[in-house]
């Protein structure tokens, strides 16, 4: 019997790739502890001239959306990422385990990162920041290691599917 055969048929799907969405969670949720042990709220530190480090709550979402909404927002952005995470290991379940990678590594950062996030939310009331990057006046919103792992698996779904839809017109 062919290994990779065996291997696709496997019930578990990509869910192996389950260890990197653990691996951010415990990477946001450790610099998070740091930074909340060692900075005050505002606090900042300048790393470089364009980057520097800044503790910064954010009860929104991306760019503070909906930051001021009153406080049921908290709870929408909870319910959001557990069904998208839900939905998400759903299709690692039914994706074979191999010849996938790059669409299993996407989806897997991406819970990840929403995990990270939800964790704040449940158990802080608000997402802590702290990455900030700025030219002269102009600041890049504060962000975390949840939404680099967002980020980097929005953009691998998004040139994977890509490349996916030009590999399937070239087959036909």
């Amino acid at each position: 019997m062919n290994e990779q055969a065996g291997a696709d048929r496997d019930p578990r799907g990509a869910l192996a790739w389950l260890w990197l969405s653990a691996f951010i969670v415990v990477a946001d949720q450790a610099t998070k502890a740091l930074i909340v042990t060692t900075f005050e709220l505002y606090d900042r530190v300048q790393v470089l001239p364009i980057f520097g480090i800044t503790r910064l709550h954010n009860t929104g979402a991306a760019f503070s959306f909906l930051a001021s909404a009153g406080g049921w927002q908290r709870w929408f952005f909870v319910a959001i990422a557990i069904a998208v995470t839900v939905l998400v290991c759903v299709w690692l379940k039914r994706m074979p385990r191999t010849g996938e990678s790059w669409l299993a590594a996407s989806l897997s950062l991406i819970v990840g990162g929403a995990i990270g996030n939800v964790l704040d939310r449940l158990f802080r009331g608000h997402v802590v920041d702290f990455l900030s990057f700025h030219w002269e006046r102009w600041f890049f919103p504060a962000f975390n290691v949840a939404d680099m792992a967002i980020t980097v698996g929005a953009v691998i779904l998004l040139v994977e599917s890509f490349f996916d839809g030009r590999r399937k017109e070239k087959i036909i």
